[in-house]
């Protein structure tokens, strides 16, 4: 799908909100039972999660994350274009990442925002209104502490009964995470009147705020 202002607002309104196609409703995913020990010092991680404008936008907003980034993980440098990702058959998925201080949040604590507010871990290869496995919902550990906190966390999601079909996110190795074109970059906030941010994204935000009071940030961080 292509997301420019006019192709996006007709889509947003042509189709219809479905738990099978978005995440309407925030979800109320469990407390994880394995907390990260990171250490000190700023962490990296990279979610993939449908549409990096909602992804980054999210974590924007979260305290303790000092950059997000919207790019493409998964594939060749070659292909790290949006116009082919698109296309399809690239490898990558769009992918945000992250730079945090886990003494303000911890790893497990932003999966746990991740899976309430924004991508449906049930969902292959879709999120919202966007399909194709360019917007598949990933996990991209950047250490062996964060591969093993992602792991339990799915394999606890899985038992929690909190979602009805089974949970098919995954843990991708990484690879080579190359940054969006500029105008993908802090979206949101450039972009606040586009149908598509105002149907799919906006309420994300509003959801963090209501349901990780304590987590939220109200100013964005702008990336860069």
């Amino acid at each position: 799908m292509m997301r420019y202002p006019i192709i996006a607002a007709a889509l947003a309104l042509a189709i219809p909100a479905s738990p099978a196609l978005a995440l309407d409703e925030p979800v109320n995913a469990p407390a994880p039972a394995r907390i990260a020990k990171e250490g000190a010092g700023l962490k990296t991680a990279i979610f993939a999660g449908g549409c990096f404008w909602g992804v980054e936008g999210v974590f924007s907003h979260v305290r303790g994350v000092r950059s997000a980034t919207s790019g493409y993980h998964g594939g060749s440098a070659a292909t790290a274009q949006y116009r082919r990702i698109v296309s399809g058959g690239t490898q990558h998925a769009e992918a945000v990442q992250i730079t945090y201080d886990p003494y303000v949040i911890r790893y497990d604590e932003l999966l746990r925002i991740f899976f309430s507010v924004v991508a449906d871990p049930t969902l292959r290869n879709r999120q919202g209104p966007d399909v194709g496995a360019h917007y598949r919902t990933a996990l991209i550990p950047t250490s062996a502490e964060q591969r093993a906190v992602a792991a339990a966390y799915l394999a606890q999601m899985g038992r929690s009964g909190v979602w009805n079909r089974p949970i098919v996110a995954r843990i991708e190795r990484e690879r080579t995470f190359y940054p969006a074109e500029g105008y993908h970059q802090d979206y949101m906030v450039k972009n606040p009147s586009s149908r598509y941010i105002q149907r799919w994204d906006q309420p994300k935000i509003e959801a963090l705020r209501r349901m990780f009071p304590s987590d939220f940030r109200s100013n964005f961080l702008r990336d860069g």
